[in-house]
């Protein structure tokens, strides 16, 4: 069950990001730009979280790796917000 809920995270950051980079090709307006990103980052994020609770369970713990990654992606999307000027 929970690889399924991994999975469809992981699917749904992938689909906000492409839907989002998608309108920024079209209009680019920045802000699509930077949250596009940010789903790109979380995408990564949930793949890396299905890395460590299905595939290495209990040899290897990913969540430093996980959480600098999300850190990461919180990044992108406050420079986004707080830099760009519209």
């Amino acid at each position: 069950m929970g690889m399924m809920i991994y999975g469809l995270c992981a699917l749904t950051s992938f689909l906000c990001a492409w839907l989002l980079l998608q309108a920024y090709a079209r209009t680019a307006y920045k802000l699509l730009l930077w949250t596009g990103m940010f789903f790109v980052v979380s995408t990564v994020n949930n793949l890396l979280l299905m890395i460590d609770k299905i595939v290495f369970p209990v040899t290897i713990d990913l969540s430093i790796p996980r959480y600098l990654i999300a850190f990461l992606a919180l990044g992108v999307l406050f420079r986004g917000l707080i830099f760009e000027e519209e």
